[in-house]
């Protein structure tokens, strides 16, 4: 079957990691017979340069005929002036609106053999496998009024964190979904004492538990489980939380498998989005690290998070999960083996290459 991609790199060491994520998809192109159409795109900082716009139209275009969309990172330096109009992430933030991606997927699984280079203590990293449902389309980062002003007393700013019952709802069934189909446990994580927000989605969160008597719910406040999550990591299951508490929870948890160059995350407009399906959307699929400015351009960035974010669309946008499966553990072998990227690199070992590490994983698979 063909399958039309999406490949926006963004800024940063986007390029890099996109490069080795195409490698794969080449490998398991030809090793599996199919036929995927890389569509190049232009996004952030690099497009405000190019088009005067974070998203321009020639990008959307290659959008709207794609299946789904890999996404390297956006933004840097170059671009950071607050008074700017534009922003490198304008452009991600209204992909993620326009295509109506509202269940961000962010799993945490340790690979055995890097438990020695988290700064966790190995006892409490076993078992550890964790899927964070993330809102991803609401909240603080698209609620209004947001915006900044000068008054005669001084400068001020405000953003709006706001949610409806629907937007809750719909995030929770993906999250209650996940639950049973796993270990029947879900963390729901708010901030119920102070905010109205929190309050509601908790209140809702209890209702629809009725629907799921299968699935153990557990109302977490977001700074005790900003805790748990390094001091019991192996509780959790599925967390589930908005938009701002699952970004900053998220970057945390990625301290648990040794680097967030590892992490990779599948941003869906429904669980059930693969290739059976009606023609929709696309999803879209990228490592949860940012453009990481000061190792651009070095050769030495982790490209896992970006390769296991192939993985994820094959499974999630096309259900290919035996061609999913074959990335993870050629990624499990080439680890085992002792080859390491600079950010993942401990005692014993030597740091190889962002090309390198593509290389071997590309090969562990044929």
């Amino acid at each position: 079957m063909d399958y039309k991609i999406a490949i926006l790199p963004g800024d940063g060491i986007g390029p890099e990691v996109i490069s080795e994520a195409v490698k794969i998809l080449k490998v398991i192109e030809k090793k599996y017979d199919h036929s995927f159409e890389l569509l190049d795109g232009i996004i952030g900082g690099a497009a405000i340069d190019k088009y005067a716009n974070p998203i321009p139209k020639e990008t959307l275009s290659v959008i709207d005929k794609s299946d789904a969309i890999l996404f390297g990172a956006v933004g840097g330096p170059k671009w950071d002036d607050p008074n700017a109009e534009l922003r490198p992430e304008d452009g991600i933030l209204f992909l993620r609106k326009s295509l109506n991606l509202f269940a961000n997927l962010r799993p945490i699984k340790i690979f055995k053999s890097l438990i020695d280079s988290s700064p966790i203590k190995s006892d409490l990293l076993n078992e550890v496998d964790i899927i964070v449902v993330r809102e991803l389309t609401g909240g603080l980062y698209f609620g209004s009024p947001k915006k900044r002003w000068v008054t005669a007393k001084g400068r001020k700013a405000v953003d709006t964190l706001i949610y409806s019952e629907s937007e809750i709802k719909r995030i929770l069934k993906v999250a209650f979904q996940l639950a049973s189909s796993r270990n029947q446990k879900l963390a729901s994580i708010d901030k119920a004492n102070v905010l109205e927000t929190g309050r509601l989605w908790r209140q809702i969160a209890t209702e629809m538990s009725k629907d799921y008597p299968n699935v153990n719910l557990e109302h977490i406040l977001v700074d005790n489980a900003s805790m748990q999550i390094i001091q019991n990591p192996y509780k959790f299951d599925v967390i589930v939380s908005e938009n701002t508490f699952g970004d900053i929870l998220t970057d945390e948890a990625s301290v648990l498998s040794g680097s967030m160059g590892m992490i990779p995350s599948a941003s869906l407009s429904s669980l059930n989005n693969n290739s059976n399906s009606k023609k929709i959307k696309p999803s879209l699929y990228e490592p949860i690290h940012g453009t990481a400015p000061d190792i651009a351009g070095k050769g030495i960035a982790n490209p896992i998070g970006m390769i296991l974010s192939v993985a994820l669309m094959l499974n999630y946008s096309f259900g290919l999960k035996v061609e999913a499966d074959a990335i993870y553990k050629s990624i499990n072998s080439s680890l085992s083996l002792g080859y390491r990227t600079k950010d993942i690199v401990s005692s014993g070992y030597e740091a190889i290459s962002t090309s390198k590490m593509g290389d071997i994983i590309s090969d562990a698979i044929e």
